[in-house]
């Protein structure tokens, strides 16, 4: 059952959606990790990694609430926890201006990542570009004439971003270096963060068929979904395994302590017959992906 927003501060902490900030961290932790195996590790390059990541992960949490309120997805029917704006206690034009702000400063965090990072102007405006990238991905996944989200095609947005590009990238930032076993490290993030997503729509496969939302779930039915969700969760232990093999770092295999943890979420996914019953193994898939990328990290550089 939801449960009353009582006031503004209350609101907003809501359409930051804090429990959503530890899985967005994890693609510039692992990156990170594996610079510290390779010796190119710069701590100021997690730190504004990290802060850019932050305030990207706020401005999409708060284009969301912002887009799924014009959209028509947030309706009093919708499961889950109630939306900032939808409580009545933000108005669009104050989620409008809080998007704003968190695009700037997402901007000027990145900007400064960027002048720390790298000298060389090619690729100081490639990096400049997936940055422009990421804040309108993180704003028109439902917000805009033509959200994508709304087309099912946040999986690819949440793989490529809190996966791949993320990784890599991050590592690349480091280095400013290319290694090719990095790739299956991003792959089983954007695999496990994939895997958070496909959580939220099929808790919300209802209420997104009433606003019209084609999420994957919706497109292929809840039985479809949950065995998608099942292939997530192993593809993302099957890429971990390939790191190990190509980079002959068997420690890194640590992360296979969570995978007793990941099947039981799926289990639990599975067995869902209601919102209620599944929304919980959102925030335990999320921190369980943080526990896979620490662990991964432990293994990675002392054993």
């Amino acid at each position: 059952m939801k449960r009353e927003i009582q006031s503004k501060k209350e609101a907003w902490l809501h359409a930051v959606r804090l429990r959503t900030l530890p899985l967005s961290l994890a693609s510039i932790f692992a990156g990170s990790f594996l610079a510290y195996s390779l010796q190119v590790f710069r701590w100021e390059i997690l730190l504004f990694a990290s802060l850019t990541t932050i305030f990207l992960q706020i401005l999409s949490n708060l284009a969301n609430d912002y887009g799924d309120t014009v959209n028509g997805a947030d309706h009093h029917e919708r499961q889950g926890p109630v939306r900032a704006v939808q409580s009545g206690l933000i108005s669009l034009s104050e989620m409008k201006n809080g998007m704003y702000l968190f695009g700037v400063l997402s901007l000027i965090s990145g900007l400064l990542l960027l002048y720390l990072a790298v000298q060389d102007w090619t690729l100081f405006f490639i990096f400049f570009g997936l940055g422009i990238a990421s804040i309108w991905a993180a704003i028109s996944y439902t917000s805009g004439s033509n959200p994508y989200g709304y087309l099912g095609l946040g999986d690819i947005s949440v793989f490529l971003f809190f996966g791949i590009i993320g990784v890599i990238g991050t590592f690349f930032l480091h280095s400013t270096d290319f290694n090719p076993s990095v790739i299956w490290v991003g792959l089983s993030l954007g695999f496990f963060s994939t895997t958070v997503l496909n959580i939220n729509n099929i808790r919300d496969i209802e209420s997104d068929k009433t606003a019209g939302k084609k999420s994957i779930p919706v497109r292929i039915g809840k039985e479809a979904a949950i065995r998608y969700n099942w292939f997530l969760i192993l593809a993302g232990y099957v890429s971990l395994l390939g790191f190990c093999f190509f980079s002959q770092n068997w420690g890194a295999a640590l992360g296979f302590m969570v995978f007793p943890l990941m099947i039981k979420i799926g289990m639990n996914v599975q067995k869902g017959k209601s919102s209620d019953e599944i929304d919980p193994n959102l925030k335990k898939m999320a921190l369980s992906t943080l526990l896979w990328v620490v662990l991964f990290g432990i293994g990675l550089l002392f054993l």
